[in-house]
């Protein structure tokens, strides 16, 4: 049924562009298919023609963060999770709360802490004591010295103490440490939950908080393309969530090496995002414009462009039995004609008029 049903398709598709019964050549396995006079007759045929353009290279990419504005907050200490203040995507401010976490050497933190600052007030008191002293004749001045001294000791301790505390990332009392946002931005990874149990020798970021007002376009370029591309080329970004916005960067930085398996060199366009319409892992098509000067590229009419299997193809033609498929790699589109950036060559013939219903019937007199 299926090899009927393929059959009836040919014998219409011919049918169609006739208007009468088709005369081509059955096919023999060695003759190739010929149009009937009629069928060439009837065609649109358009010769290919060069034009100038500016020369624009259209790239595939995504949006990603931009790693400048991006922190991992790393658990400086052990514990376990009491409660995790945020969740993924929320937008955070510096020093807000991320999570809470029990934890016994925040504890002695704290201890520390509260031992210094006792001692320095009891060092202070003495102090004071002393240099009353010392005034009314009641002590010497070694005595004085000597508090001076122990007064000094006591404020480094404090001093250390904090440090240790500010050095640690987090706020706190008792065995209660509370993990801070270092940045404004919004959470773009969390990898806990309560009750998470921290161990010391855990090296994994807890979250990470990126400021979303400026991040990257990264765009893929194939080695034939890599001599295109220039430092200060101006680009139009475009993404499916806003097909009618245009965001206009620039190439700030090209990645002079090509991925081992996909073979292709990655560019950035750095953008702001002032209303946070950019979103990491977004699908992006990035529009190049060359610095040069404009180039020569061939151009087809747009209508004579067949899309199947997610590639582009035309049909070139020298005469009624002389007809090949030639994919296309397709530049900018304007005025019902589409450059071609590889694929064909001026002073070529294309077919403009029904190209379809020829187009499957090649494919299938090619099985």
């Amino acid at each position: 049924m299926n090899n009927m049903f393929k059959a009836g398709i040919a014998f219409f598709t011919l049918l169609w562009i006739t208007g009468c019964e088709p005369k081509a050549a059955p096919d023999n396995g060695d003759k190739p298919f010929c149009l009937t006079d009629d069928q060439y007759k009837k065609l649109e045929i358009d010769t290919i023609q060069a034009s100038e353009v500016e020369d624009h290279l259209q790239l595939n990419g995504k949006v990603a963060y931009n790693d400048d504005n991006v922190n991992h907050v790393f658990p400086l200490v052990s514990g376990t999770v009491e409660s995790v203040k945020v969740q993924l995507g929320d937008a955070v401010h510096k020093g807000q709360v991320l999570a809470v976490i029990k934890s016994t050497e925040f504890a002695q933190f704290s201890s520390d802490l509260t031992n210094a600052q006792n001692n320095l007030s009891v060092a202070k008191k003495n102090l004071d004591a002393t240099q009353d002293m010392y005034n009314s004749g009641l002590s010497s001045a070694k005595d004085l010295l000597s508090a001076q001294a122990t007064y000094s000791q006591a404020k480094a301790e404090l001093n250390r103490v904090n440090s240790v505390l500010q050095i640690n990332g987090g706020t706190g009392s008792g065995d209660e440490y509370s993990i801070l946002s270092p940045i404004d931005g919004f959470v773009v990874e969390k990898f806990i939950t309560n009750s998470t149990k921290i161990r010391p020798d855990n090296g994994n970021a807890l979250f990470t908080i990126s400021d979303l007002k400026n991040v990257w376009v990264i765009g893929n370029a194939y080695e034939s393309d890599i001599s295109k591309i220039n430092l200060g080329d101006e680009t139009d970004v475009t993404t499916l969530s806003y097909p009618g916005k245009v965001f206009k960067g620039k190439v700030d930085k090209i990645f002079n090496v090509l991925d081992p398996v996909n073979k292709v060199m990655q560019v950035r366009v750095q953008l702001d995002n002032p209303d946070y319409l950019l979103k990491p892992e977004m699908y992006a098509s990035v529009l190049l414009t060359s610095a040069n000067e404009k180039v020569s590229m061939p151009m087809v009419p747009s209508k004579s462009i067949i899309f199947d299997n997610s590639k582009n193809y035309v049909l070139v033609i020298k005469d009624k039995c002389t007809i090949s498929v030639r994919e296309v790699r397709l530049g900018q589109a304007a005025n019902g004609m589409t450059y071609i950036q590889s694929g064909v060559s001026a002073g070529e013939r294309v077919i403009a008029s029904g190209q379809l219903y020829i187009y499957q019937a090649l494919n299938m007199n090619s099985r």
